[in-house]
């Protein structure tokens, strides 16, 4: 009697877990919102992402945590926010801070529910992989993407001897390394698995050095390239604390002074319709698959990206630009075709969000909200407000109209999103507007731990662990 109660037990057990949904969990890194779908520049050509968003849920107004790769992975695969954690830079090992050195990652948490937990490509901040997270990872849970190829007479740009470099790199896209991520993530997805499957595909593109093969070029003529508007005076109302965030516009005196702002907006948007490719890959890899209709797909990007906007390059600023994210969910079953979310979300919402999606126990002390009303309703009442931090006690509150930034030393920004989509008038200081700042600093977090290394943080002010 005993042997047929365990097999009983086994067949139960087999038969619950074949019912959960299986998990695409694709992540993109450094694309702001020139796709498509979002509209963030007339010329970006991303008709996979547009097809993957005409599926499900497109979050209009997605926001992240932190607007640098290790906070705003750190805090998404947590579900801990910086401002609680103290991980807010680039160089803050995250597995060391007190908060997160034990904290259940959303892969070991979905490995401990019965699921197997697999990945390939970037989707920790590259010096801080996160072996404990997986039970397969490729290329090795140590080394977590391939090396890409470079081309020769670098630097291309002439703008800095740094990674901040762009042009076209002159081999097949079997070369470089997102392909051979999405390659080995294509064959899970054709393999049958005994038990649910979690597999992230982490895509590096469009993070520099902005490398791609020269067909992705050749839309872009460089004659026809639309650079982003920025008022000559695009930083006179700012704070000096925001100013120094920007880095008082010196890369964009050193693009400008080379004469390389057309060529990098024609390299980021080569790079993204680079990224795009294997997106569309990916889905079409799916589509064939016998996992078709019973995975879900969450496609997110770490932050978004300035190409001169505020006078601002890369990311490091609480400016809609930096702050502002892609998401997209396709949830079979739960989601409809062609639905657009217009209320702020953020990517802490990730994991409260998949947790429901695929029937998990209610994971205990996550500081996001869970999705689901809106995936099914994108009406539906949500949480008013969606808050991005950058270094301690920095934060940007951002609701469906306005974006309040608040500074450490008390100093602010306040834009009014249905006037100025650019965020170019500072109304912090206007009278007029006096009720809603006080009502947007409700939502600032109360908890603002230290950061959890000084040097760290005097390092990251020098421009180290960019990457």
């Amino acid at each position: 009697m005993r042997k047929h109660g365990i097999i009983l037990c086994f067949f139960l057990v087999t038969s619950i877990l074949a019912d959960k949904p299986n998990v695409l969990f694709i992540a993109v890194d450094d694309l702001n919102d020139w796709i498509g779908c979002l509209g963030g520049h007339p010329q970006a050509k991303t008709p996979n992402i547009d097809r993957l968003a005409r599926r499900g849920v497109l979050f209009e107004q997605a926001y992240c945590a932190a607007p640098a790769c290790n906070p705003s992975r750190a805090a998404l695969m947590t579900g801990i926010r910086p401002s609680t954690s103290g991980v807010y830079h680039n160089s803050n090992p995250w597995r060391q801070s007190p908060v997160l050195k034990d904290a259940v990652t959303i892969p070991q948490y979905f490995s401990a529910q019965g699921y197997v937990s697999k990945g390939a490509g970037k989707i920790y901040h590259g010096r801080f992989p996160d072996p404990a997270s997986w039970d397969v990872y490729w290329p090795s849970k140590k080394k977590p993407r391939p090396n890409d190829p470079l081309p020769k007479g670098r630097p291309l740009a002439g703008v800095s001897n740094t990674h901040f470099d762009w042009g076209p790199v002159d081999v097949p896209d079997k070369k470089m390394g997102d392909n051979q991520v999405v390659d080995w993530v294509i064959e899970q997805l054709g393999q049958a698995h005994a038990k649910p499957l979690f597999l992230a595909c982490g895509i590096f593109r469009p993070h520099l050095p902005w490398y791609v093969p020269p067909k992705y070029f050749k839309p872009f003529p460089l004659d026809e390239i639309i650079l982003p508007k920025v008022p000559d005076d695009d930083l006179d109302d700012i704070p000096a604390a925001g100013k120094r965030m920007a880095r008082e516009a010196g890369d964009h005196r050193s693009v400008l002074g080379k004469g390389q702002w057309k060529t990098a907006v024609q390299a980021y948007l080569a790079s993204i319709y680079y990224t795009d490719t294997q997106v569309g890959r990916l889905l079409d890899a799916l589509d064939a698959s016998p996992h078709k209709d019973n995975t879900i797909i969450c496609f997110w990007t770490d932050h978004g990206w300035h190409l001169g906007e505020k006078k601002h390059w890369r990311k490091f600023s609480l400016w809609e630009e930096s702050a502002r994210t892609p998401l997209i969910f396709v949830a079979p079953g739960v989601t409809r075709p062609d639905q657009r979310c217009g209320q702020p979300v953020n990517l802490l919402d990730i994991y409260p969000t998949l947790n429901a999606l695929c029937g998990l126990p209610e994971k205990k002390g996550l500081e996001g909200n869970n999705l689901l009303p809106l995936l099914k309703n994108v009406e539906a009442p949500f949480h008013p407000v969606s808050v991005t931090t950058h270094g301690r006690d920095n934060h940007g509150i951002r609701s469906k109209h306005f974006r309040l930034i608040h500074y450490a030393d008390g100093s602010e920004e306040l834009y009014d999103h249905r006037k100025d989509s650019g965020e170019w008038t500072n109304l912090a200081a206007n009278p007029e507007y006096a009720a809603m700042v006080e009502r947007m600093r409700k939502w600032l977090p109360e908890v603002n731990v230290p950061v959890m290394d000084k040097a760290d943080t005097e390092g990251n002010k020098r421009n180290k662990g960019k990457k």
